[in-house]
């Protein structure tokens, strides 16, 4: 029987506390990659470095992963290794956001059968892992993956969830912030600093 567990905690608005933990360390974010243009399909894709045939991010969703890495280091945000989807779209959501990325199969679930019940295993792994010393890691990747593994609602573009690894395949998702949480995030810190807490 697989051995996964997972939760959701409440799904409370992001707050300084929350930014407190992650300048700590220890957890895992996973982001959906920023908006994409859905005129656009991936069906005439001839490798993942075929991205004219692929969905491909919109200026806004460049704009969306840039602003999410500029929050991150002006929220002193330590970030550990940068895993990410093949697809174009999250390797570049990634590196916009975060200035690298390690392209890998294992978070999007391929490429084995859809129908395969292990399908999903590496990333449960990745997500249920502690990173390397006091940082966080980040996956780059899609909605079906995470919804897969943490069940609904699902992510929407450029949203990211704070997971909470718990060794082996559990994890926790303890927030999601979404692209315009962000600044409501930073000033919250803000007051929480001059505040002395």
């Amino acid at each position: 029987m697989l051995a996964l567990w997972f939760a959701f905690a409440a799904t409370a608005q992001p707050d300084a506390e929350l930014v407190h933990k992650l300048r700590d360390g220890g957890y895992v974010l996973y982001m959906r990659h920023a908006s994409t243009d859905f005129s656009q399909n991936d069906s005439r894709m001839t490798s993942y470095e075929d991205c004219a045939s692929q969905r491909n991010l919109t200026d806004k969703g460049r704009q969306e992963a840039r602003d999410v890495g500029s929050h991150v280091q002006r929220l002193r945000i330590p970030i550990g290794e940068v895993f990410a989807s093949p697809f174009c779209r999250t390797i570049e959501t990634a590196r916009l956001a975060f200035g690298k990325a390690l392209a890998t199969n294992d978070v999007r679930g391929g490429p084995v059968r859809s129908d395969d019940p292990q399908r999903y295993e590496p990333l449960r792994k990745l997500l249920g892992t502690p990173p390397k010393g006091k940082t966080n890691n980040v996956i780059s990747s899609h909605g079906n993956p995470f919804h897969a593994v943490a069940g609904p609602p699902y992510l929407a573009e450029g949203e990211m969830a704070v997971v909470r690894p718990e060794g082996g395949t559990r994890f926790t998702v303890v927030a999601r912030i979404r692209p315009e949480d962000w600044s409501g995030l930073r000033a919250a810190a803000g007051r929480a600093l001059s505040a002395g807490l």
